[in-house]
């Protein structure tokens, strides 16, 4: 890690900022003062402001630093590779070595027949090409009529025009999207099931409902069912027990392809490189990853589609009609391909089976706190939901910014968590230790007695 920065141009850099549009921002709020922050240096689990502040990266970046800042080896497999080829296509009969190396190792990586990978540069893009491949799947297939999509509420795709749709809609308030395409199905969090249910029924309850919403729309109209193993941005959802192998099962039965959206949770992050099948015990038709395949060290995706899948798409007669000009990018995948090397020979997973559950366990001790109704997760995927009544799991009310509170509570001790309406979320790198597991709890507790203590001075519990 570097020195400090001595001169601070916080003020300078947060002038050329003007020209900058953040995502999923408030554009006026970020003219306050102290609207944004600069982060200009990171090492290990920790970033470091332009003033010199060290604050904990409790969010890896954003759900995507799975083995820490500052790694050499990828730098340095980023920069021998643009030395040595530093772009060219893989469009119609074109490839180079690291787009075809990369795509080998993940199809060994992933579960089961799942070995044609096609690469983007997002999470949003790789969903996207799940879905645009599985309609053209289907109309080869001489089912043209299979285009609707089953996503669910409280379900985060990407921000693409198709991902969006098909993301919760209190994503997109105001803005369009391809929504007509997408049917949604309850959300799966057991915290908010219906009063009276066990977690059993809940399961039921839901497995009910697919198969009744599915009879209602025609299978002949559905092309698949996109879930996360555990929602993110939505609320780091974990479903019922059970809830995905019989999903799985009503989808085969119903002849609806499944999408397993492994943005998130692959390469590390619940213990395991694929969740779908080690953790959840599904085989799906495809994965989509992104975030933890380069640790975020270079924008790249995989969707990375069944032999079923392909062997139609790719029969004779057959065109691929979808590309992007930085698929295969000869650097992201040597990014990619030195942070698999780390995952691989650190044994990541294991740490994470150790340290994670660690780290669960410590943050579901916070449900104690007075505003805390629930913390939930697994491993190095966590949230915490905050409520006004522990009886009623009464919410707050939006304009409280209870989320907004404790994350900036946490931010002056030192720690950055993501704020999200009335939770806040962690998915921090995989590297921690459990003294800064120690380190993240003790700053959470304190964060939330203190924002508990303003509530009651304004009386708002």
């Amino acid at each position: 890690m570097n020195e400090p920065l001595l001169n601070d141009r916080t003020d300078a850099i947060l002038d050329q900022d003007k020209h900058l549009v953040h995502s999923f921002s408030e554009p006026h709020a970020l003219k306050a003062p102290g609207g944004r922050m600069v982060i200009s240096e990171a090492e290990g689990a920790y970033v470091y402001t332009e003033k010199g502040e060290r604050l904990l990266d409790g969010m890896a970046g954003l759900w995507c630093v799975n083995i820490g800042h500052g790694r050499r080896e990828i730098s340095s497999a980023i920069a021998e590779q643009l030395n040595t080829l530093d772009y060219f296509s893989t469009f119609y009969n074109l490839t180079h070595p690291v787009a075809a190396e990369l795509a080998e190792k993940i199809a060994t990586l992933a579960p089961g027949n799942l070995s044609n990978v096609y690469f983007g540069n997002s999470g949003s893009v790789a969903n996207d090409s799940a879905v645009r491949t599985l309609h053209y799947y289907f109309n080869r297939t001489g089912q043209p009529r299979k285009k609707k999509i089953l996503s669910r509420i409280d379900a985060y795709h990407g921000s693409t025009h198709l991902a969006i749709a098909m993301t919760s809609p209190d994503n997109r308030v105001g803005w369009d999207s391809a929504e007509e395409l997408v049917h949604f199905l309850s959300s799966p969090g057991t915290y908010r099931r219906p009063d009276g249910m066990s977690e059993a029924q809940f399961c039921d309850f839901l497995i009910d409902e697919m198969v009744r919403d599915i009879e209602k729309i025609g299978a002949e109209r559905i092309a698949c069912f996109i879930a996360e193993p555990i929602m993110g941005a939505g609320g780091v959802v974990v479903p019922p027990a059970g809830y995905h192998e019989r999903a799985a099962a009503v989808c085969k039965q119903y002849e609806i392809k499944t999408i397993s959206d492994e943005v998130v949770t692959a390469f590390g992050r619940l213990g395991a490189m694929f969740a779908s099948k080690e953790v959840f015990n599904i085989q799906p038709d495809i994965i989509c990853t992104a975030k933890g395949l380069s640790s975020g060290y270079q924008p790249i995706s995989a969707t990375i589609l069944s032999d079923e899948i392909f062997d139609v798409v790719a029969e004779p007669g057959s065109r691929f009609m979808h590309g992007m000009t930085y698929s295969g990018h000869p650097a992201c995948c040597a990014a990619a391909l030195a942070n698999i090397a780390i995952l691989e020979n650190e044994r990541i997973c294991d740490h994470v089976n150790d340290a994670g559950r660690y780290f669960e366990q410590s943050l579901k001790g916070l449900s104690d706190l007075d505003i805390v109704g629930d913390a939930r997760g697994s491993h190095f995927m966590m949230g915490i939901e905050f409520v006004s009544n522990k009886q009623t799991k009464q919410a707050f009310a939006k304009e409280v910014f209870i989320g907004q509170r404790v994350a900036q509570k946490a931010q002056a001790l030192g720690l950055i968590v993501r704020p999200l309406g009335h939770m806040i979320v962690l998915s921090p790198p995989l590297i921690l230790d459990r003294t800064q597991i120690d380190e993240i709890t003790r700053t959470l507790q304190q964060s939330i007695v203190s924002v508990t203590e303003d509530l009651h001075l304004e009386k708002l519990l």
